[in-house]
């Protein structure tokens, strides 16, 4: 069902020290930022031959992102982001297996302007996963 890794996603306390670290002392490419208001997120993604890494920022205290950093001051792995063909169809598929599927269940738009869902980390080996419609 899963195609290819999207991305990793990288909770970040400061975005423009991330992005320097990326972009200046790993001298990766970083896209520019952008607010993701309904995500609570600043991000920026650092594009790689094989795949993307997503700098995740917190847009406020009630963000997901901020939570995270709570218990994670340096920042650390915050999900992991997989293609898929058909979300409608992955959602089902996992959801009659017994997975669960955050927030109402139905995909929303992610960064990339596609739509997107997150599955409970305690049913994929303790990782929050991204599923992404390609």
């Amino acid at each position: 069902m899963i195609g290819r890794l999207n991305h990793v996603a990288i909770a970040v306390p400061d975005l423009k020290s991330g992005v320097a670290t990326y972009g200046g002392t790993l001298g990766a490419k970083v896209s520019e930022p952008q607010d993701e208001a309904a995500h609570g997120v600043r991000v920026v993604f650092v594009e790689l031959p094989n795949t993307k890494v997503e700098l995740l920022e917190p847009l406020g205290e009630n963000s997901p992102i901020a939570k995270f950093l709570e218990k994670n001051p340096m920042g650390g792995i915050h999900h992991v982001c997989y293609e898929v063909d058909d979300i409608i169809a992955a959602r089902d598929k996992l959801k009659a297996e017994g997975a669960r599927v955050l927030g109402d269940g139905e995909p929303k738009i992610g960064a990339h302007g596609k739509p997107v869902i997150f599955l409970h980390p305690k049913d994929f080996c303790g990782t929050l996963t991204e599923l992404e419609q390609v």
